[in-house]
Protein backbone atom coordinates (compact mmCIF):
# COMPACT_ATOMS: atom_id res chain seq x y z
CA UNK A 1 0.00 0.00 0.00
CA UNK A 2 1.48 3.65 -0.75
CA UNK A 3 1.00 4.90 2.80
CA UNK A 4 3.16 4.57 4.89
CA UNK A 5 0.72 4.79 8.12
CA UNK A 6 -0.99 1.28 8.57
CA UNK A 7 -4.72 0.65 8.66
CA UNK A 8 -6.37 -0.30 11.83
CA UNK A 9 -8.07 -3.11 9.09
CA UNK A 10 -4.37 -4.30 8.41
CA UNK A 11 -3.19 -3.92 12.21
CA UNK A 12 -5.65 -6.26 12.83
CA UNK A 13 -4.93 -8.78 9.98
CA UNK A 14 -1.25 -8.67 11.70
CA UNK A 15 -2.45 -9.31 15.34
CA UNK A 16 -4.09 -12.06 14.39
CA UNK A 17 -1.60 -14.00 12.21
CA UNK A 18 1.45 -15.23 12.37
CA UNK A 19 4.36 -12.54 12.65
CA UNK A 20 5.39 -11.47 9.51
CA UNK A 21 3.13 -13.86 7.62
CA UNK A 22 0.75 -11.88 5.77
CA UNK A 23 0.85 -11.53 1.85
CA UNK A 24 -1.91 -8.88 0.66
CA UNK A 25 -3.60 -9.67 -2.42
CA UNK A 26 -5.37 -6.97 -4.49
CA UNK A 27 -3.88 -4.19 -2.69
CA UNK A 28 -4.28 -1.27 -5.94
CA UNK A 29 -7.86 -1.97 -6.58
CA UNK A 30 -9.67 0.69 -5.99
CA UNK A 31 -13.31 2.10 -6.65
CA UNK A 32 -14.76 1.55 -10.25
CA UNK A 33 -17.47 3.37 -10.19
CA UNK A 34 -17.33 6.97 -11.16
CA UNK A 35 -21.12 8.84 -9.91
CA UNK A 36 -21.16 11.29 -7.92
CA UNK A 37 -18.00 12.46 -8.41
CA UNK A 38 -16.90 8.98 -6.61
CA UNK A 39 -13.82 9.37 -8.67
CA UNK A 40 -12.68 12.44 -6.73
CA UNK A 41 -12.48 10.64 -3.66
CA UNK A 42 -9.47 8.69 -2.59
CA UNK A 43 -10.42 4.89 -1.90
CA UNK A 44 -7.24 2.76 -1.42
CA UNK A 45 -8.02 -0.77 -1.51
CA UNK A 46 -11.81 0.03 -1.95
CA UNK A 47 -12.06 -0.57 1.94
CA UNK A 48 -10.70 -3.69 2.23
CA UNK A 49 -7.87 -5.45 2.77
CA UNK A 50 -7.97 -8.93 1.51
CA UNK A 51 -5.17 -11.55 1.22
CA UNK A 52 -3.68 -15.00 3.27
CA UNK A 53 -1.47 -15.80 5.78
CA UNK A 54 -0.51 -18.17 8.36
CA UNK A 55 -2.13 -19.32 11.83
CA UNK A 56 -0.27 -21.65 14.19
CA UNK A 57 1.48 -22.24 10.69
CA UNK A 58 -1.77 -23.33 8.63
CA UNK A 59 -2.59 -21.65 5.79
CA UNK A 60 -5.51 -19.13 6.29
CA UNK A 61 -7.63 -16.29 4.19
CA UNK A 62 -8.01 -12.75 5.82
CA UNK A 63 -9.97 -10.17 4.78
CA UNK A 64 -10.03 -7.13 7.07
CA UNK A 65 -12.78 -3.80 6.02
CA UNK A 66 -11.18 -0.45 6.50
CA UNK A 67 -13.57 1.88 8.57
CA UNK A 68 -11.79 5.25 7.46
CA UNK A 69 -12.18 4.50 3.37
CA UNK A 70 -15.84 5.74 3.39
CA UNK A 71 -16.62 4.24 6.29
CA UNK A 72 -15.99 0.63 5.20
CA UNK A 73 -18.90 0.82 2.97
CA UNK A 74 -19.13 -2.39 0.58
CA UNK A 75 -18.88 -1.27 -3.14
CA UNK A 76 -18.58 -2.91 -5.90
CA UNK A 77 -14.91 -3.72 -5.95
CA UNK A 78 -14.76 -4.04 -2.40
CA UNK A 79 -17.39 -7.16 -2.84
CA UNK A 80 -15.37 -8.40 -5.56
CA UNK A 81 -12.11 -8.95 -3.37
CA UNK A 82 -14.03 -10.49 -0.79
CA UNK A 83 -15.57 -13.11 -3.22
CA UNK A 84 -11.87 -13.74 -5.18
CA UNK A 85 -10.52 -14.64 -1.23
CA UNK A 86 -13.56 -16.88 -0.93
CA UNK A 87 -13.03 -18.68 -4.74
CA UNK A 88 -9.14 -19.49 -3.49
CA UNK A 89 -9.72 -20.68 0.06
CA UNK A 90 -12.33 -23.09 -1.41
CA UNK A 91 -10.11 -24.08 -4.24
CA UNK A 92 -7.09 -24.05 -1.67
CA UNK A 93 -9.04 -25.96 1.26
CA UNK A 94 -8.31 -23.20 3.51
CA UNK A 95 -10.02 -21.21 6.29
CA UNK A 96 -11.73 -17.83 5.62
CA UNK A 97 -11.65 -15.28 8.24
CA UNK A 98 -13.61 -11.94 8.09
CA UNK A 99 -13.01 -8.57 10.11
CA UNK A 100 -16.52 -6.21 10.44
CA UNK A 101 -16.10 -3.21 10.26
CA UNK A 102 -18.63 -1.08 7.96
CA UNK A 103 -21.25 1.47 7.10
CA UNK A 104 -23.03 -0.73 5.07
CA UNK A 105 -23.62 -0.59 0.91
CA UNK A 106 -22.01 2.07 -0.50
CA UNK A 107 -24.74 4.20 -2.05
CA UNK A 108 -23.16 5.91 -4.52
CA UNK A 109 -22.74 2.64 -6.38
CA UNK A 110 -26.23 1.07 -5.34
CA UNK A 111 -27.49 -1.99 -7.97
CA UNK A 112 -23.36 -2.50 -8.46
CA UNK A 113 -22.66 -2.99 -5.27
CA UNK A 114 -25.83 -5.11 -4.34
CA UNK A 115 -25.05 -7.47 -6.90
CA UNK A 116 -21.76 -7.50 -5.87
CA UNK A 117 -22.59 -8.07 -2.54
CA UNK A 118 -24.92 -10.71 -3.10
CA UNK A 119 -22.13 -12.80 -5.07
CA UNK A 120 -20.50 -12.41 -1.38
CA UNK A 121 -23.75 -14.43 -0.06
CA UNK A 122 -23.36 -16.70 -2.84
CA UNK A 123 -19.52 -18.28 -1.97
CA UNK A 124 -20.65 -18.20 1.57
CA UNK A 125 -23.51 -20.94 1.13
CA UNK A 126 -20.73 -22.48 -1.66
CA UNK A 127 -17.96 -22.50 0.91
CA UNK A 128 -20.39 -23.89 4.16
CA UNK A 129 -19.16 -27.61 5.13
CA UNK A 130 -16.36 -27.15 2.68
CA UNK A 131 -14.06 -24.44 4.73
CA UNK A 132 -14.71 -23.41 8.42
CA UNK A 133 -15.95 -19.83 8.17
CA UNK A 134 -15.49 -17.50 10.77
CA UNK A 135 -15.66 -13.55 11.53
CA UNK A 136 -15.49 -10.93 14.57
CA UNK A 137 -17.71 -7.86 14.32
CA UNK A 138 -15.63 -4.51 15.52
CA UNK A 139 -17.34 -1.15 15.36
CA UNK A 140 -20.69 -1.55 12.77
CA UNK A 141 -22.25 -4.57 11.26
CA UNK A 142 -25.65 -3.14 9.78
CA UNK A 143 -28.14 -3.92 7.26
CA UNK A 144 -27.52 -7.04 5.16
CA UNK A 145 -24.28 -7.53 6.14
CA UNK A 146 -25.41 -8.89 9.31
CA UNK A 147 -26.30 -11.66 7.25
CA UNK A 148 -22.81 -12.15 6.82
CA UNK A 149 -21.49 -12.93 10.10
CA UNK A 150 -25.32 -15.51 10.46
CA UNK A 151 -23.86 -17.50 7.28
CA UNK A 152 -20.39 -17.89 8.46
CA UNK A 153 -19.92 -21.34 10.87
CA UNK A 154 -18.77 -18.87 14.35
CA UNK A 155 -18.96 -14.85 15.13
CA UNK A 156 -16.88 -12.99 17.78
CA UNK A 157 -17.75 -9.91 18.91
CA UNK A 158 -16.50 -6.92 20.30
CA UNK A 159 -17.63 -5.40 23.35
CA UNK A 160 -18.48 -2.24 21.98
CA UNK A 161 -19.60 -3.45 18.17
CA UNK A 162 -23.24 -3.16 16.99
CA UNK A 163 -24.97 -5.69 15.28
CA UNK A 164 -28.42 -5.45 13.63
CA UNK A 165 -30.38 -5.26 10.19
CA UNK A 166 -32.35 -3.04 11.45
CA UNK A 167 -31.35 -0.47 13.67
CA UNK A 168 -32.95 -0.51 17.18
CA UNK A 169 -34.88 3.12 16.61
CA UNK A 170 -36.20 2.25 13.55
CA UNK A 171 -38.32 -0.71 15.21
CA UNK A 172 -41.71 0.39 15.62
CA UNK A 173 -42.36 1.20 19.29
CA UNK A 174 -38.88 0.55 20.30
CA UNK A 175 -36.40 2.60 21.52
CA UNK A 176 -31.96 1.75 21.77
CA UNK A 177 -32.58 3.64 25.42
CA UNK A 178 -35.17 1.47 26.58
CA UNK A 179 -34.00 -1.89 24.58
CA UNK A 180 -30.63 -1.76 22.55
CA UNK A 181 -31.40 -4.29 19.69
CA UNK A 182 -27.74 -3.74 17.95
CA UNK A 183 -25.30 -4.19 21.32
CA UNK A 184 -23.63 -7.49 22.31
CA UNK A 185 -25.21 -8.35 25.05
CA UNK A 186 -29.18 -8.71 23.24
CA UNK A 187 -27.52 -10.67 20.05
CA UNK A 188 -25.36 -12.70 22.99
CA UNK A 189 -28.58 -13.68 24.85
CA UNK A 190 -30.96 -13.39 22.49
CA UNK A 191 -29.91 -14.07 18.77
CA UNK A 192 -27.64 -16.65 19.20
CA UNK A 193 -25.46 -15.04 16.91
CA UNK A 194 -22.71 -14.83 18.71
CA UNK A 195 -20.30 -17.68 19.85
CA UNK A 196 -17.89 -15.14 22.11
CA UNK A 197 -17.20 -11.59 23.43
CA UNK A 198 -14.56 -10.01 23.84
CA UNK A 199 -12.07 -7.07 24.20
CA UNK A 200 -9.96 -6.73 20.29
CA UNK A 201 -7.06 -8.79 21.59
CA UNK A 202 -9.68 -11.21 23.24
CA UNK A 203 -11.33 -11.92 20.55
CA UNK A 204 -8.07 -12.76 18.42
CA UNK A 205 -7.10 -15.11 20.95
CA UNK A 206 -10.05 -16.92 20.90
CA UNK A 207 -10.27 -17.20 17.20
CA UNK A 208 -6.91 -18.47 17.08
CA UNK A 209 -7.41 -21.23 20.16
CA UNK A 210 -11.27 -22.16 18.07
CA UNK A 211 -8.65 -22.47 14.43
CA UNK A 212 -6.65 -24.60 16.50
CA UNK A 213 -9.11 -27.36 17.33
CA UNK A 214 -10.78 -27.32 13.64
CA UNK A 215 -9.57 -28.48 10.16
CA UNK A 216 -8.78 -27.20 7.37
CA UNK A 217 -11.35 -28.20 5.12
CA UNK A 218 -13.71 -30.93 4.99
CA UNK A 219 -11.53 -33.73 3.82
CA UNK A 220 -8.58 -32.47 6.38
CA UNK A 221 -8.04 -34.93 9.09
CA UNK A 222 -7.06 -31.94 11.82
CA UNK A 223 -5.01 -30.70 13.85
CA UNK A 224 -3.88 -33.40 16.18
CA UNK A 225 -0.88 -32.69 19.16
CA UNK A 226 0.62 -34.93 21.58
CA UNK A 227 -1.77 -35.22 24.32
CA UNK A 228 1.05 -34.87 27.51
CA UNK A 229 -2.30 -36.11 30.03
CA UNK A 230 -3.05 -39.34 31.21
CA UNK A 231 -5.25 -40.75 29.30
CA UNK A 232 -6.65 -43.15 32.62
CA UNK A 233 -7.00 -40.37 34.55
CA UNK A 234 -9.30 -39.93 36.92
CA UNK A 235 -12.24 -37.10 37.15
CA UNK A 236 -13.52 -35.25 39.82
CA UNK A 237 -17.47 -35.51 38.92
CA UNK A 238 -18.52 -32.65 41.20
CA UNK A 239 -20.27 -29.58 39.88
CA UNK A 240 -22.06 -29.04 36.54
CA UNK A 241 -21.76 -29.99 33.26
CA UNK A 242 -19.16 -27.32 31.90
CA UNK A 243 -16.95 -28.24 34.94
CA UNK A 244 -17.12 -32.13 34.54
CA UNK A 245 -16.21 -31.61 30.27
CA UNK A 246 -13.46 -30.09 31.22
CA UNK A 247 -12.22 -32.51 33.91
CA UNK A 248 -12.72 -35.29 31.11
CA UNK A 249 -10.61 -33.30 28.76
CA UNK A 250 -6.71 -32.91 27.63
CA UNK A 251 -5.43 -30.76 30.00
CA UNK A 252 -8.30 -29.85 31.27
CA UNK A 253 -9.57 -27.09 28.17
CA UNK A 254 -13.14 -27.08 26.77
CA UNK A 255 -14.08 -24.41 24.71
CA UNK A 256 -17.07 -23.46 25.31
CA UNK A 257 -19.29 -21.50 22.57
CA UNK A 258 -22.68 -19.54 22.79
CA UNK A 259 -22.12 -19.78 26.37
CA UNK A 260 -24.77 -16.83 26.52
CA UNK A 261 -27.74 -18.19 24.50
CA UNK A 262 -29.59 -21.27 25.03
CA UNK A 263 -28.40 -21.81 28.32
CA UNK A 264 -29.92 -25.15 29.54
CA UNK A 265 -27.73 -26.49 26.42
CA UNK A 266 -23.42 -26.54 26.81
CA UNK A 267 -21.54 -26.54 23.32
CA UNK A 268 -17.89 -26.83 22.14
CA UNK A 269 -14.38 -28.36 21.60
CA UNK A 270 -12.36 -30.54 23.62
CA UNK A 271 -9.52 -32.65 22.95
CA UNK A 272 -9.28 -36.65 23.67
CA UNK A 273 -6.25 -37.95 23.59
CA UNK A 274 -4.74 -34.96 20.77
CA UNK A 275 -7.87 -35.30 18.61
CA UNK A 276 -10.81 -32.92 18.57
CA UNK A 277 -14.11 -33.86 19.81
CA UNK A 278 -17.45 -31.86 20.04
CA UNK A 279 -19.38 -31.84 22.89
CA UNK A 280 -23.02 -31.07 23.58
CA UNK A 281 -24.50 -31.60 27.47
CA UNK A 282 -27.44 -30.46 29.16
CA UNK A 283 -26.69 -27.26 31.50
CA UNK A 284 -30.30 -27.69 32.67
CA UNK A 285 -32.78 -30.67 33.61
CA UNK A 286 -35.10 -29.01 30.71
CA UNK A 287 -34.46 -28.39 26.77
CA UNK A 288 -35.28 -25.42 25.68
CA UNK A 289 -36.15 -24.04 21.92
CA UNK A 290 -33.27 -21.74 21.88
CA UNK A 291 -30.65 -24.38 23.57
CA UNK A 292 -31.85 -27.29 20.94
CA UNK A 293 -31.76 -24.65 17.52
CA UNK A 294 -27.98 -23.86 18.62
CA UNK A 295 -27.00 -27.67 19.95
CA UNK A 296 -28.28 -28.68 15.92
CA UNK A 297 -26.80 -26.26 14.15
CA UNK A 298 -23.35 -27.54 16.17
CA UNK A 299 -23.63 -31.18 15.54
CA UNK A 300 -24.62 -30.21 11.79
CA UNK A 301 -21.03 -28.10 11.83
CA UNK A 302 -19.54 -31.10 13.56
CA UNK A 303 -20.88 -33.52 11.03
CA UNK A 304 -19.59 -31.54 7.70
CA UNK A 305 -16.40 -31.78 9.55
CA UNK A 306 -15.97 -34.99 10.69
CA UNK A 307 -15.49 -33.78 14.02
CA UNK A 308 -16.95 -36.87 16.35
CA UNK A 309 -19.73 -35.92 18.66
CA UNK A 310 -19.32 -36.50 22.82
CA UNK A 311 -22.65 -35.61 24.75
CA UNK A 312 -23.54 -35.72 28.47
CA UNK A 313 -27.11 -36.64 29.08
CA UNK A 314 -28.92 -35.54 32.21
CA UNK A 315 -32.46 -34.45 31.76
CA UNK A 316 -36.00 -34.37 32.44
CA UNK A 317 -37.61 -33.53 29.20
CA UNK A 318 -38.47 -30.01 27.79
CA UNK A 319 -39.25 -26.91 28.56
CA UNK A 320 -43.31 -26.67 29.58
CA UNK A 321 -43.78 -23.44 28.84
CA UNK A 322 -46.61 -21.44 27.26
CA UNK A 323 -43.90 -19.34 25.20
CA UNK A 324 -41.85 -22.36 24.27
CA UNK A 325 -44.67 -23.95 22.97
CA UNK A 326 -44.25 -22.06 20.11
CA UNK A 327 -41.09 -23.22 18.91
CA UNK A 328 -39.96 -26.13 20.92
CA UNK A 329 -41.23 -29.03 18.59
CA UNK A 330 -39.55 -27.45 15.70
CA UNK A 331 -36.62 -26.82 17.70
CA UNK A 332 -36.33 -30.20 19.53
CA UNK A 333 -37.29 -31.61 15.90
CA UNK A 334 -34.27 -30.07 14.29
CA UNK A 335 -31.50 -31.42 17.18
CA UNK A 336 -33.26 -35.26 16.88
CA UNK A 337 -32.48 -34.85 12.73
CA UNK A 338 -29.16 -33.35 12.90
CA UNK A 339 -28.20 -36.14 15.57
CA UNK A 340 -29.75 -38.78 13.38
CA UNK A 341 -28.44 -37.80 9.74
CA UNK A 342 -24.43 -37.11 11.48
CA UNK A 343 -22.93 -40.13 10.37
CA UNK A 344 -19.34 -39.34 12.81
CA UNK A 345 -18.37 -40.98 15.56
CA UNK A 346 -20.95 -40.65 18.48
CA UNK A 347 -20.75 -41.42 22.08
CA UNK A 348 -22.67 -40.77 24.80
CA UNK A 349 -22.56 -40.99 28.77
CA UNK A 350 -25.91 -40.78 31.02
CA UNK A 351 -25.02 -39.27 33.44
CA UNK A 352 -28.29 -38.69 35.26
CA UNK A 353 -31.99 -38.41 34.24
CA UNK A 354 -33.25 -39.41 30.73
CA UNK A 355 -36.39 -39.17 30.65
CA UNK A 356 -38.90 -39.49 27.88
CA UNK A 357 -38.55 -37.89 24.20
CA UNK A 358 -36.10 -35.41 25.47
CA UNK A 359 -33.84 -38.13 26.33
CA UNK A 360 -34.25 -40.08 22.76
CA UNK A 361 -33.52 -37.24 21.23
CA UNK A 362 -30.23 -36.34 23.28
CA UNK A 363 -27.73 -38.90 20.95
CA UNK A 364 -29.78 -41.93 22.19
CA UNK A 365 -29.01 -45.36 21.01
CA UNK A 366 -32.01 -45.04 18.76
CA UNK A 367 -31.15 -42.05 16.91
CA UNK A 368 -27.49 -43.98 16.41
CA UNK A 369 -25.39 -43.33 19.02
CA UNK A 370 -22.55 -46.01 18.48
CA UNK A 371 -21.41 -46.40 22.15
CA UNK A 372 -23.56 -45.67 25.26
CA UNK A 373 -22.20 -45.48 28.71
CA UNK A 374 -24.13 -44.83 32.21
CA UNK A 375 -23.37 -43.57 35.25
CA UNK A 376 -24.54 -46.14 38.18
CA UNK A 377 -27.43 -43.69 39.55
CA UNK A 378 -28.51 -42.58 36.12
CA UNK A 379 -32.37 -43.24 35.48
CA UNK A 380 -33.66 -44.03 31.76
CA UNK A 381 -37.13 -44.02 30.71
CA UNK A 382 -40.24 -42.49 30.16
CA UNK A 383 -40.52 -40.57 33.81
CA UNK A 384 -40.10 -40.81 37.43
CA UNK A 385 -41.27 -43.69 38.83
CA UNK A 386 -43.55 -42.00 41.20
CA UNK A 387 -45.08 -40.26 38.89
CA UNK A 388 -45.17 -43.27 36.68
CA UNK A 389 -47.16 -44.87 39.22
CA UNK A 390 -49.96 -42.16 40.60
CA UNK A 391 -50.68 -42.21 36.43
CA UNK A 392 -50.95 -46.02 36.29
CA UNK A 393 -52.40 -46.64 40.03
CA UNK A 394 -54.78 -43.65 40.29
CA UNK A 395 -56.78 -43.71 43.66
CA UNK A 396 -54.06 -46.11 45.58
CA UNK A 397 -52.85 -45.62 48.90
CA UNK A 398 -49.60 -44.05 49.49
CA UNK A 399 -48.50 -47.52 50.34
CA UNK A 400 -49.15 -48.92 47.12
CA UNK A 401 -47.81 -46.34 44.98
CA UNK A 402 -44.88 -46.47 46.62
CA UNK A 403 -44.63 -50.24 46.09
CA UNK A 404 -45.66 -49.81 42.50
CA UNK A 405 -42.96 -47.13 41.94
CA UNK A 406 -39.86 -49.65 43.46
CA UNK A 407 -41.55 -52.08 40.92
CA UNK A 408 -41.40 -49.68 38.11
CA UNK A 409 -37.89 -48.19 38.74
CA UNK A 410 -36.48 -51.92 38.53
CA UNK A 411 -38.39 -53.16 35.59
CA UNK A 412 -38.09 -49.89 33.59
CA UNK A 413 -36.45 -47.06 34.72
CA UNK A 414 -33.12 -48.27 36.29
CA UNK A 415 -29.97 -47.93 34.39
CA UNK A 416 -29.90 -51.93 34.85
CA UNK A 417 -33.41 -52.33 32.94
CA UNK A 418 -31.84 -50.25 30.23
CA UNK A 419 -28.58 -51.84 30.24
CA UNK A 420 -30.21 -55.58 29.47
CA UNK A 421 -32.32 -54.73 26.67
CA UNK A 422 -29.07 -53.11 25.10
CA UNK A 423 -29.94 -49.56 25.26
CA UNK A 424 -26.77 -48.92 27.69
CA UNK A 425 -23.33 -50.80 26.69
CA UNK A 426 -21.63 -50.23 29.79
CA UNK A 427 -22.74 -49.07 33.11
CA UNK A 428 -19.23 -46.88 34.23
CA UNK A 429 -17.88 -45.03 37.79
CA UNK A 430 -18.28 -41.62 37.01
CA UNK A 431 -14.20 -41.23 37.39
CA UNK A 432 -13.51 -43.65 35.02
CA UNK A 433 -15.60 -41.71 32.13
CA UNK A 434 -12.36 -40.01 30.67
CA UNK A 435 -10.90 -43.61 29.96
CA UNK A 436 -14.04 -44.86 28.57
CA UNK A 437 -14.94 -41.85 26.16
CA UNK A 438 -11.53 -41.85 24.76
CA UNK A 439 -11.23 -45.84 24.43
CA UNK A 440 -14.92 -45.28 22.23
CA UNK A 441 -13.48 -43.23 20.12
CA UNK A 442 -9.79 -45.09 19.56
CA UNK A 443 -12.40 -47.88 18.65
CA UNK A 444 -14.48 -45.77 16.31
CA UNK A 445 -11.57 -43.99 15.12
CA UNK A 446 -12.10 -45.42 10.91
CA UNK A 447 -16.00 -45.43 11.32
CA UNK A 448 -17.42 -45.35 7.80
CA UNK A 449 -21.63 -44.55 7.47
CA UNK A 450 -23.26 -43.10 4.48
CA UNK A 451 -26.72 -42.73 4.34
CA UNK A 452 -29.68 -43.22 1.18
CA UNK A 453 -28.77 -41.25 -1.71
CA UNK A 454 -30.33 -37.91 -1.83
CA UNK A 455 -29.72 -34.30 -2.32
CA UNK A 456 -30.39 -33.31 1.17
CA UNK A 457 -33.46 -33.10 3.60
CA UNK A 458 -36.44 -31.51 2.67
CA UNK A 459 -36.70 -29.64 5.90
Amino acid sequence: MGNTVKSKALIRIESLLDASSFVEIGAAVTARNTDFHLSQIDTPSDGVITGYGLMDGYLVYVYSQDVSVLGGSIGEMHAKKIVNLYDMAIKMGAPVIGLLDCAGIRLQEATDALHAFGKIYQRQAKASGVVPQITAIFGTCGGGLAVVPALTDFAFMEKQAKLFVNAPNALCGNRKEQCDTADVQFQSEETGMIDMIGEEGEIFSGIRQLLSMLPSNYEDEGKEIPCKDDLNRICQVSGNMSQLLTQIADRNFFMELKAMYGTDMIIGFLRLNGNTVGCIANGQQRISSHGAEKTARFIRFCDAFEIPILTLTDTEGFVAEKEEEKEIAKAAASMTRAFAEATVAKVSVITGKAFGSAYVAMNSKSLGADMVYAWPQAEIGMMQADMAAKIMYPGESAEVLKEKAQEYEELQSSVDSAARRGYVDTIIQPEDTRKYVIGAFEMLYTKKENGPAKKHSAF
